[in-house]
């Protein structure tokens, strides 16, 4: 019995916006964690144990970015499935506000400090940019981002016999 068309691209369109979403939150957890550890500590860190305390932390830091953001990321690609949003603005505006509401969970009791609120703004930026990269780009259509191109024209000549065709103007000189 062959598979029908539509069933192949909608499951196409799940794992897309499955692996997209997994790489989404590795990304803003790796984000977080490079607010704790800076680029620069890394870079003069020898050995691979800071490395490895570090990859650790970002897959602590993105399986909790994972279970609290799923129903929210889940609704937010369902809807630009839907609608065939394929704007990167789209998905970043819907990472940074998954990380705000998230941020908001966070630190209802104790209050947030600017640090923390920059981790996750630019955590929820990086999570949403992932995403369109891998996965909802391709919502608009199923080609990715797409741009029509329009070229200039030629003006074209008059047909011969009409006033202002190469023809006409011969002929009255």
């Amino acid at each position: 019995m062959a598979r029908s068309p539509l069933g192949a691209s909608m499951v196409g369109r799940i794992i897309r916006v499955v692996l997209g979403f997994g790489v989404a939150c590795l990304a803003a957890g790796l984000t977080l964690v490079l607010f704790v550890y800076t680029p620069l500590e890394l870079a003069t860190e020898t050995g691979s144990e800071r490395a490895l305390e570090v990859a650790v932390l970002a897959l602590h830091a993105a399986t909790h970015s994972a279970v609290f953001a799923a129903p929210f990321a889940f609704i937010a690609a369902v809807y630009g499935e839907w609608q065939n949003l394929g704007s990167w603005l789209y998905y970043c505006v819907v990472g940074i506000a998954i990380a705000a509401v998230g941020l908001f969970a966070q630190f209802q009791a104790d209050g947030a400090n600017s640090y923390a609120v920059t981790a996750f703004l630019v955590a929820g930026l990086v999570a949403g940019l992932v995403y369109w990269l891998l996965s909802g780009r391709f919502a608009a259509g199923g080609q990715g981002p797409t741009q029509e191109v329009i070229l200039p024209q030629r003006p074209s000549t008059p047909p011969p016999g009409t006033p202002n065709s190469p023809s006409a103007r011969a002929a009255t000189h």
